[in-house]
């Protein structure tokens, strides 16, 4: 029996091609493992391979593990048509209502993402989702007996990283302080409404502050859309940078004074994560898992459109040397309780149950 790993799509930084690249690296000390997907973006070929190398050398008595995130009529078909046992890792599957104006393919992908994972709930063998959130949504779609997976996250990894020499030498020219959001830039992270916030923080209570949204913008016309409201505003101090080296991430983290999210969707947020373990305060609104994600560590909104009082959340931590410091300890307890390897361990001790037991859904 081998053990294999399937995703749609493939592409490096991509959170779930992480990791399944992380569990592909478990998988290969137990024997043969390879990751496979619809689509693989060049950087990754001879690492990820196609479905029809999977088809090729696939036994009927392998384990197949496939990452949900989004929809893939194709990959639902194979699936369906396969022998080898399933096991269904949920990573989430973002709402389609966020895309339906702005990309309506996009947003059918996610909608027929929905509607497959109730196609495949017969087919699935076990069900593991990488958060409780995630673990709540398996069981509405009626999923029996869904096993929590945590991500391994490094919590380490990237404060081990060397700083970007030149990324220093430009944040360190900055004269105020630095909010800093990392993730995609897309309509369900809400940027535009930590934009609106930061405007209302720059005219009434911190004129010198700056913001940086630091992601990929994956659908043009909305990463337009908020570089056309950033000039209408007169937001000279904001920049939206695009995607960066982990190098030049690490230099961002080290620099910024405090971490804000404004999303409403997330099944799992590591962004959060990275910023308390360079000991970055973290002002999030309470959406998805990132109540469940970031524990006591940071100051936690209500889920409202509110840019006022996100302006006032983001002034009080950016001036209350106390409360910065109470949030910094808090958010090195909160790593303190996360580890990869027991995430790693429990994710193999899933896989062995199956194997053991023979369970189904």
């Amino acid at each position: 029996m081998e053990i294999h790993q399937l995703v749609v799509s493939a592409s490096p930084g991509d959170a779930v091609t992480s990791a399944a690249l992380g569990f592909q690296t478990l998988l290969q000390r137990v024997g043969p493992s390879g990751l496979f997907a619809r689509y693989v973006d060049p950087a990754l070929h001879g690492t990820v391979f196609p479905l029809t190398v999977y088809e090729a050398c696939a036994q009927p008595d392998d384990l197949l593990v496939y990452h949900v995130s989004i929809g893939e009529p194709e990959i639902t078909r194979f699936l369906l048509g396969r022998p080898e046992r399933l096991i269904l890792v949920y990573h989430n599957i973002t709402p389609a209502e966020y895309f339906a104006t702005l990309d309506p393919a996009f947003a059918g992908l996610l909608a027929c993402g929905r509607a497959e994972l109730c196609l495949l709930r017969g087919r699935a063998d076990m069900a593991l989702a990488v958060s409780r959130y995630n673990a709540r949504e398996l069981e509405s779609f009626g999923y029996q007996d869904v096993r929590l997976s945590p991500l391994p996250v490094d919590v380490s990894a990237l404060r081990e990283v060397e700083p970007d020499v030149a990324t220093v030498a430009e944040l360190e020219s900055l004269d105020g302080p630095l909010i800093l959001f990392v993730g995609q830039l897309l309509p369900h992270k809400r940027p535009d409404l930590l934009l609106y916030a930061y405007h209302a923080l720059t005219t009434h209570l911190l004129p010198d502050a700056h913001l940086v949204l630091l992601g990929p913008g994956r659908i043009e016309r909305y990463r337009r859309a908020l570089q056309t409201y950033v000039a209408e505003l007169n937001l000279d101090r904001a920049r939206i940078t695009g995607w960066v080296t982990r190098e030049q991430l690490a230099a961002y983290y080290a620099r910024a004074d405090v971490f804000a999210t404004m999303s409403e969707h997330e099944g799992v947020c590591v962004p959060l994560l990275e910023a308390m373990s360079f000991d970055v305060p973290v002002v999030a609104r309470d959406y998805g898992a990132v109540s469940e994600t970031m524990g006591d560590a940071g100051l936690l909104l209500p889920p409202d459109d509110d840019p006022f009082l996100v302006a006032e959340a983001l002034a009080e931590v950016l001036t209350s040397e106390g409360l910065r410091a109470e949030m910094v300890c808090r958010g090195r307890d909160r790593l303190a309780g996360i580890d990869a390897e027991a995430a790693y361990g429990a994710f193999l001790g899933h896989l062995v149950d199956l194997v053991g037991t023979g369970a189904g859904m």
